[in-house]
């Protein structure tokens, strides 16, 4: 009896498969669940395991194009190249495995796709497999990380089994795509089942190798032909050996050496050699990066954006801090800081001046009662913005301790979705850079956003005498479709009012 091996369904949105490369011969005897080749697709390379033990029948070539369903091979289940007899077919390696490592293969596969993170994500890219491909993995336990455009989290497995990748680090995915199967199984393996699992994958036990020892992916044998680089001359760093992708980016072709001949016209031409190093590196943007520069470059060209200025006299401020600063913290275990005195300051003059807290969807404009006010966090991956909800409810010390909580999930990249959408107003800090002034664009769909800048020692001007004052340059940039001047300018102004006197925060007046 023979079966047929079709093009497994990978994904909703892909259609046709090429093959990469046979793994094993048209005649060859092929065991359960052992790998026949490698099918590649416009997302990601697979791997086609054997759906029963038997003669393989190759019906497709490498390089051939494949629809959905299409047949790919036949396995020949009722005898072994060589005999005219039907032989007893080989136990399936699910079965040897189970026997030894107390597991029981159920039959089920689980299909794991990319879950939906937020309402405006259409994509994620994944970051990098925690989980290798063939482990066993627990129900709930980690095995990836993936990137959207806001933040980083982590998939969870969906249920009990070994672990089979579909989707390749550096892949880009749409959600609902699939990005791995899980095998589910009863019971857990035992010490044991990582020799048995190399063993189920074919490696040979007197040579510590596998079909797959040495050779490229489809994505890394191009790369390694359009090189002119030898498969053989590169160290495959992938499962068993193969040669991945990042191997053959990695490859250089090793130049033969020139001649006596061709050497010493070349030396006596040579320019001048350059003192210093001149090496450049590249590197892929990530998600969060290219999405930044996307927005950034959008709100500039969809926007009248303006920027007004002004200074602030921080001796106030920091007066008060000075008196008040360790009381603050011995009774609410956290410091004073200026974030708390800009943001209550920003929420007085954004309910005076409502427009400053709206924004414009379609042809309309939505004012908003409550202020949310994001917070611009420079993280390792990049600049995000958690939100402080209802800003304008909370005291000094609730506001410094959520600043401290946001900034910490933000630096070990723990923000979730939720903790950086729908603010109403942004606050950025690039004084603690050593910024002196700037122009901060917008944070879309919002409609304004204050630049604090560093504090600087300046002579001013008071009651006609000059006086040495800490001063800080203050930028509102804004939307001036919504906003007018007179609004733009009576805010700052207020800002200005209030942290110039900040008792005045305390009496709401």
């Amino acid at each position: 009896m023979s079966k047929e091996i079709k093009v497994p369904a990978v994904g909703e949105s892909i259609t046709e498969v090429t093959i990469g490369q046979w793994f094993k011969k048209d005649g060859d005897e092929v065991q359960m669940d052992e790998v026949l080749c490698e099918l590649e697709s416009d997302k990601a390379t697979f791997e086609l395991p054997a759906e029963a033990a038997g003669v393989l029948r190759i019906k497709a070539q490498e390089g051939d194009v494949l629809e959905i369903g299409a047949v790919i091979c036949e396995i020949d289940e009722a005898g072994t190249p060589g005999t005219s007899e039907p032989a007893k077919a080989p136990e399936p390696q699910s079965k040897t495995k189970e026997k030894s490592s107390g597991s029981k293969a159920t039959g089920e596969v689980k299909e794991m796709v990319v879950p939906t993170v937020g309402e405006s994500i259409t994509e994620v890219t994944l970051a990098n497999w925690i989980k290798s491909d063939g482990d066993y993995v627990k129900l709930d336990e980690i095995i990836a990380e993936v990137d959207s455009d806001k933040a980083t989290f982590e998939l969870p497995a969906e249920a009990s089994g070994i672990l089979r990748h579909v989707a390749q680090e550096g892949d880009v995915l749409e959600i609902g795509g699939m990005i791995c199967k899980i095998e589910v199984t009863e019971g857990e393996p035992a010490a044991e089942a990582a020799s048995d699992q190399s063993s189920a994958s074919g490696t040979d036990v007197s040579g510590n190798t596998n079909y797959a020892t040495g050779h490229a992916s489809p994505a890394a044998s191009k790369i390694l032909a359009e090189k002119g680089v030898s498969p053989e001359s590169v160290k495959g760093t992938g499962k068993d050996g193969r040669i991945t992708k990042e191997d053959a980016q990695n490859a250089q072709k090793s130049a033969p050496a020139p001649t006596k001949a061709e050497s010493e016209p070349a030396a006596a031409s040579a320019p001048a050699p350059v003192a210093g190093s001149r090496n450049e590196r590249r590197e892929k943007m990530s998600s969060l990066r290219k999405t930044v520069a996307k927005r950034l470059v959008s709100v500039k060209n969809e926007t009248a954006m303006l920027t007004t200025f002004n200074e602030v006299n921080m001796k106030p401020i920091m007066d008060l801090r000075s008196k008040f600063k360790e009381q603050f913290k011995e009774k609410h275990g956290v410091g004073l800081g200026f974030m708390s005195f800009f943001t209550k300051a920003v929420c007085v003059a954004l309910q005076e001046w409502p427009a400053v807290n709206a924004k414009i969807d379609g042809n309309e404009i939505v004012y908003n009662d409550y202020c949310d006010i994001s917070i611009a966090v420079s993280a390792p991956k990049g600049l995000v913005v958690p939100v402080i909800r209802n800003a304008e409810t909370l005291s000094f010390d609730q506001i410094e301790k959520e600043v401290v909580r946001l900034a910490g999930k933000a630096r070990d990249n723990k923000l979730s979705i939720e903790e950086m959408t729908g603010g109403t107003f942004t606050l950025t800090n690039g004084g603690i850079f050593g910024s002196m002034m700037s122009t901060p664009i917008i944070n879309a769909p919002q409609s304004a956003i204050l630049g604090m800048h560093n504090i600087v020692q300046r002579p001013m001007a008071v009651n006609g005498e000059v006086v040495i004052l800490p001063m800080m340059y203050v930028a509102l940039s804004y939307d001036h479709r919504i906003i007018d001047g007179r609004e733009s300018v009576s805010f700052l102004v207020r800002v200005k009012e209030l942290l110039e006197d900040p008792t005045r925060l305390l009496f709401g007046v």
